[in-house]
């Protein structure tokens, strides 16, 4: 990965990271300031508590991109470090989509003259579901990877010996 890349990667990773922070602070401070227009009431003071817990997991999500990528620029992303930052990506994205299925079903209600905004909400939290799936393909690939890397090694270990 070249420095070019990774550098964009990085203010890329930074900018959302700030969003995400940002966005927690102003639900937090909605919350706890007791300015809610609605005093507290359905529906928004749920959706507040499922959009800060929702920006906790892409922060999650993000800190452990930014150590795969450190790991990929040190070219150590191919060993059985790199798998716990992995699955917890994929966590991450397991959580945002359950997230978004509590976040339809609190919208639901508001919903029943026109259900099928209802379904296309379901439908993306199937999509979000579907990413973390092809992230764990990923991690698949990535345990070939690191089981080929090895065995690499080992080989390599052997022909040194016999030299």
């Amino acid at each position: 990965m070249g420095k070019l890349t990774v550098g964009a990667l990085r203010a890329v990773l930074v900018v959302v990271l700030a969003g995400t922070v940002f966005v927690q602070a102003g639900m937090v401070w909605a919350l706890v300031s007791g300015s809610d227009p609605e005093d507290g009431s359905l529906p928004l003071t749920p959706l507040r508590v499922i959009t800060i817990l929702g920006m906790m997991s892409v922060q999650v999500a993000l800190v452990c991109i930014w150590r795969l990528v450190t790991m990929v620029r040190r070219g150590t992303v191919f060993s059985h470090a790199a798998f716990r930052y992995v699955d917890a990506v994929i966590g991450a994205i397991v959580a945002a989509a359950l997230l978004w299925f509590s976040v339809t079903a609190v919208n639901a209600p508001g919903q029943r003259d026109d259900p099928g905004v209802t379904l296309i909400m379901g439908g993306v939290g199937v999509a979000i579901l579907g990413v973390a799936l092809i992230v764990l393909v990923l991690r698949m690939l990535l345990v070939q990877a690191v089981t080929r890397d090895v065995e690499a090694s080992q080989m390599q270990a052997e022909l040194d010996e016999v030299i």
